[in-house]
């Protein structure tokens, strides 16, 4: 097998996290996937792996640690391709992220990507799958691909910026706090084992027209539809509006549009939009509104500063830095279950409209970007475009699928036409 020169790096301030709550039953991982206009070649994608995993080494890791921190190793071997059989974001088990913290997967004519968050966020992950895919084509197609639009030179010596830890680097003196409310959460039937995808595909332009006759950002009007479709189920689930808790949707903020950053390790805070349920009934165009307004205000480079202050403040506290690591796992492990998942109702992340370099737009249908379930939320959504397709992957591990029924109706309502793809995987 193809040998690596391996190298370590400390987790990155936003990876920490991942590693210390994970458990027998979850790890955090998303899926990115691309659809060919052929079938893929298993030995090909093997041979363009080998080829392109060189270029990224901070993210060919596994996961280890020692006495206080947990920190990334680079793997020795080209890890192996394979099958894509089980259900998208199926768990990573700690002996799997300890041998290889990333999986490359095949199906018919898709190739698919799917990282344990502590070595990337979805934007170093779409440039790893955009890159490889471009070493597929070389070496399938013979086509000369330009390295532009996320696309790398695979010969090319990697940058020492694309490894560095760039919440350090924009770490200020003013931090915010990181207090909220509790959020609702939505009940159901847990399914045994697969996680079910429902994949509604719309128009983008449409979808875009829409979001400007409201006068908001598209991911506003997403986020929006999706708070009104959980309150809706919300209102079923507690009549007595007192008892209501807020609905917020946690929304992940790529902070390369405030800071300057090449850096392919995670690099993206979040921002929780929402409503007080307790407060009465809402029409959408008022949680438009509302939406609309926390979202400009919590999305400035100041507002985001004091965030990445507050996150590596946390870190480098002295006493917390000379803890051994089994007592820090106990200490974020209940920091997480007090202002993580419990603050939002699920995740809800948008990566925005894929780009290529033409040459490959011919050989390419689509891209799909999946998150896995959370520990205790049973939905999650992940949306993506691509040549004026909007596809929102919506995963669940409950039979019920009451909320992308109310979810898509409601997009249908406002004008945005959805047509639905109900898979176990995408």
């Amino acid at each position: 097998m193809t040998k690596i020169k391996r190298f370590r790096l400390p987790l990155d301030n936003a990876a920490k996290i991942y590693p210390a709550v994970r458990n027998k039953k979850w790890s955090n991982v998303f899926r990115l996937s691309v659809t060919l206009t052929k079938p893929v070649d298993p030995i090909i994608l093997q041979s363009a792996l080998a080829v392109t995993i060189k270029r990224f080494p901070s993210m060919a890791m596994k996961l280890d640690k020692n006495f206080f921190w947990y920190y990334l190793e680079e793997i020795s071997v080209v890890p192996k391709v394979r099958p894509d059989t089980s259900s998208p974001c199926s768990l990573m088990p700690l002996s799997e992220i300890r041998t290889c913290a990333f999986r490359v997967l095949y199906k018919d004519n898709r190739i698919a990507a799917e990282f344990f968050h502590s070595i990337t966020d979805g934007n170093g992950g779409l440039i790893f799958l955009k890159t490889l895919t471009a070493e597929y084509l070389l070496q399938k197609e013979q086509v000369d691909i330009p390295f532009d639009d996320g696309v790398l030179d695979r010969t090319s010596k990697p940058d020492k910026n694309e490894s560095e830890d760039s919440f350090l680097k924009y770490n200020g003196t003013v931090s915010s706090s990181r207090k909220e409310d509790t959020a609702y959460k939505i009940s159901g039937t847990k399914e045994t084992g697969a996680s079910n995808v429902i994949t509604g595909i719309a128009e983008l332009n449409e979808a875009l027209a829409v979001s400007r006759a409201h006068k908001v950002s598209l991911t506003t009007l997403l986020v929006s539809v999706m708070i009104y479709s959980i309150m809706q189920i919300q209102n079923k689930d507690i009549s007595d509006k007192a008892k209501q808790k807020p609905v917020k949707v946690l929304v992940p903020v790529n902070l390369r549009k405030y800071f300057k950053s090449s850096s392919f390790r995670n690099f993206v805070l979040y921002v929780t939009p929402g409503i007080n349920a307790n407060m009465g009934d809402y029409t959408l165009d008022e949680i438009i509104q509302i939406i609309h307004h926390q979202m400009q205000i919590q999305l400035t480079e100041k507002q985001m500063k004091a965030r990445i202050t507050a996150n590596v403040k946390a870190e480098q506290n002295a006493f917390l830095r000379v803890l051994p690591l089994f007592v820090k796992n106990i200490g974020m492990k209940a920091a997480y279950s007090m202002v993580g998942e419990k603050k939002s109702c699920l995740t809800m992340s948008n990566l925005g409209r894929v780009k290529l370099p033409e040459v490959m737009d011919g050989f390419v249908e689509r891209f799909d970007f999946t998150l896995g379930v959370q520990s205790k939320s049973h939905n999650n959504c992940g949306i993506i475009s691509y040549k004026n397709r909007l596809y929102i992957n919506m995963i669940r591990n409950i039979k019920e699928t009451e909320l992308e029924r109310l979810f898509f109706g409601n997009l249908r309502s406002i004008g945005i036409t959805v047509e639905t793809e109900n898979k176990g995987e995408i």
